[in-house]
C-alpha cells in the first residue's frame, strides 16, 4: 500500500483524487493539507511514501527544500498545469521524483505514482528536452543567497543586514551578477530569480519582510544555479498523451 499525503488548495481536486485512490486499492490517501502550515503540521502524524504537491504559489524552491528536510523519506511529486523549465530544473535538482500534468488520464496518473514509488523518475519528454536546450549558470553560495533575497523584494541595505555584509559589498555582487547573467538591472535579475524560485513572477504575493530572516539567524538558503530557458517555444503542451511521458533511470540527476 502506497501512502500519499496531498497538498492542494482546491477542494474539488481533493475529492477527485480521493475517488481515484479509493478505486486503486494500492494507494491510501493518508492526509490532505490546503496550506503549507497545515502540511508542516501533518508531517508529525503522517509518514507518507509520496508527497503529492499541487503547484500553487506556496510551492517555491524554499518550500521544496524544507519539505525534503522534514520528510526526507517521502518521494515528492509535483502536480501541475504548467511549470517553467527553470523551476522544474531546480526541483529535480532538489530530488523531486516526478512532475505530472493535471491533464493526465486517471489511470496514467496512478501508473506514474506507482513507478515513482518503485524508485523511478517520471517527467514529460517535452520538459526533459527543454532541460537540454536551457542554459545553466552556476552561482556561488553568496550569489545564490543574494538572488533569493532580491527576489523577495529586499533593497540593498536590507540584504546587507540579513547577510551581515556591507551595503557596498551587495552592490559589488549585483554588478558582477549583472555581467554574469547578462541582465541590465536588478528588476530583470529578480525576475530570473522568481522563475527559478517559484511558480512564476506572480507567485510571491506576501510582504517582502514576512519571512525575511534576521541578521545572525540561520543561514539564508539560496539557488545553486540560475537556469535560463533558451527556447520558449518548446514549452510542453497543455495535454500530455501517454507517449509523451518519459520514464527516466533511477539514478538521481546531478546538478552540482
Amino acid at each position: 500500500m502506497t501512502r500519499i499525503v496531498l497538498y492542494t488548495d482546491q477542494p474539488i481536486l481533493t475529492q477527485g483524487l480521493r475517488s481515484v485512490f479509493t478505486e486503486a486499492s494500492s494507494f491510501e490517501l493518508q492526509a490532505v493539507a490546503s496550506t503549507m502550515p497545515e502540511l508542516m503540521e501533518i508531517r508529525a502524524a503522517a509518514v507518507p511514501d509520496i508527497l503529492l504537491l499541487d503547484l500553487t504559489s506556496e510551492v517555491t524552491f524554499g518550500a521544496l527544500t524544507e519539505m525534503k528536510r522534514v520528510m526526507p523519506h517521502a518521494k515528492i511529486v509535483l502536480w501541475v498545469h504548467t511549470i517553467s523549465t527553470e523551476l522544474a530544473f531546480q526541483a529535480m535538482g532538489l530530488g523531486v521524483r516526478g512532475i505530472l500534468r493535471k491533464t493526465l488520464p486517471t489511470d496514467l496518473l496512478a501508473k506514474c505514482l506507482g513507478k515513482v514509488q518503485e524508485g523511478e523518475l517520471w517527467v514529460e519528454k517535452a520538459l526533459t528536452d527543454s532541460f537540454l536546450s536551457a542554459k545553466r549558470i552556476a552561482l556561488t553560495k553568496r550569489e545564490g543567497q543574494l538572488v533569493s533575497l532580491l527576489s523577495q523584494g529586499l533593497k540593498n541595505k536590507e540584504i546587507a543586514t540579513v547577510l551581515m555584509i556591507y551595503e557596498g559589498t551587495v552592490k559589488d555582487y549585483l554588478s558582477r551578477l549583472f555581467q554574469k547573467l547578462l541582465v541590465k538591472d536588478r528588476v530583470e535579475l529578480a525576475l530570473y530569480g522568481l522563475k527559478n524560485l517559484s511558480a512564476g513572477p506572480g507567485a510571491v504575493n506576501r510582504s517582502p519582510f514576512e519571512d525575511m530572516p534576521s541578521a545572525g539567524s540561520l543561514p539564508v538558503s539560496g539557488l545553486r544555479s540560475i537556469v535560463l530557458e533558451r527556447a520558449p517555444e518548446k514549452v510542453a503542451p497543455s495535454v500530455a498523451p501517454s507517449h509523451n511521458i518519459r520514464r527516466l533511470p533511477t539514478v538521481r540527476p546531478n546538478f552540482h
